[in-house]
């Protein structure tokens, strides 16, 4: 019985051979070595909790070998580095939000961290997440008494950085799934003192509507997409977007991407910024998502849309993740064995 129901191909399989296809074509010979680092264990980074009595976790962290990825990235630019980026680009050490703490394993070393433990006040002292996924929230750049919406907001990791910035005015965070959402309620409540979780509005709206709910109010959007999510898809059979049964959903992501994006801008001030991110390397994810939306704003909404530059990322974090040095529009970071954080595509645009 169970035979004649269970796929013939699993899904798996599916996500790999679409990505064989498709992505081998766009990295060329980059993607052998993308494949294996998707196919193996992922290496994570752990979030270091600034409610929590922090400096003793940190010292515990240094020990093993572990360094904050995040303030050791300026120390280690050379002079004529910070020289030529200051030409092209704001100096590196202006665009990177200190408070945002988090620990990695040199490249090559795959220790696992232990898992997170209740401090003194009951909160846990670390998150553990993909490394690469703090990046977009670094982009962001909030600054003081900002007004934060964190689009897509679960299960929550990147709302939680935002919250260890210590800067969000308010922070509104969206997920069309409840059940998602019960997930992020969650995890606020493991990490984020009740004054601070106060300051933070969790809704469930279906994000796409949000530029008619709460139009042209906030100074910084994250916009981190539903997508292929292109780990998962090759690692694991259950909730696979590559499901036969999920085929339309899946051919409509980018269509999903850019109506989020459309809201995103929508709901941004006039010279407020919207960071797009996806964990995905497909460019009809990424680049084609924002050259439409920046085409969509003009037209549509007479609104202008500015790319900005972050290849001072590139060159800031270098030593940590593997960057992909053909992206047309925002910046990837690849799996690589020595360094297997991503894939994360994020795209930074101010609304004019």
């Amino acid at each position: 019985k169970k035979a004649t129901t269970a796929p013939r191909i699993p899904p798996t399989r599916l996500a790999l051979h679409h990505f064989d296809v498709n992505y081998s074509l766009q990295l060329k010979d980059q993607w052998p070595s993308v494949r294996a680092g998707l196919l193996c264990e992922q290496k994570y980074g752990a979030l270091l909790n600034n409610f929590c009595a922090v400096h003793h976790v940190a010292q515990e962290l240094e020990l093993l070998n572990a360094t904050d990825f995040v303030s050791e990235a300026p120390k280690k630019l050379q002079p004529w580095q910070v020289m030529v980026q200051a030409e092209v680009s704001p100096p590196p050490c202006a665009s990177i939000t200190s408070n945002i703490k988090c620990y990695t394993f040199p490249r090559g070393d795959i220790t696992r961290f232990r898992p997170a433990r209740p401090s003194t006040l009951g909160l846990l002292d670390y998150y553990l997440l993909d490394a690469a996924s703090l990046l977009p929230v670094l982009a962001l750049n909030v600054q003081p008494d900002d007004l934060v919406l964190d689009l897509c907001a679960a299960p929550g990791g990147k709302t939680l950085a935002l919250l260890q910035t210590g800067l969000c005015g308010h922070l509104a965070a969206n997920d069309v799934s409840v059940s998602r959402t019960k997930r992020l309620h969650q995890i606020l409540h493991s990490y984020v003192p009740r004054e601070i979780r106060e300051t933070v509005s969790v809704t469930s709206y279906d994000g796409r509507d949000w530029g008619q709910l709460e139009g042209g109010t906030f100074h910084k959007v994250l916009v981190d997409v539903p997508c292929t999510t292109d780990r998962h898809s090759v690692m694991e059979q259950e909730n696979n977007i590559f499901h036969k049964r999920r085929t339309k959903e899946r051919q409509m992501l980018p269509m999903l991407q850019l109506q989020l994006l459309m809201a995103g801008i929508l709901a941004t001030k006039p010279g407020g910024e919207v960071v797009y991110s996806t964990c995905s390397i497909s460019p009809l994810q990424n680049e084609y998502v924002i050259e439409r939306a920046v085409e969509v704003a003009k037209t549509e909404y007479n609104i202008g849309i500015h790319i900005e530059d972050l290849s001072h990322f590139r060159t800031l974090f270098q030593d940590t993740f593997s960057f992909f040095s053909d992206c047309r529009l925002g910046e990837l970071v690849l799996p690589h064995l020595t360094a297997n954080f991503g894939p994360m595509y994020f795209c930074k645009l101010r609304r004019m």
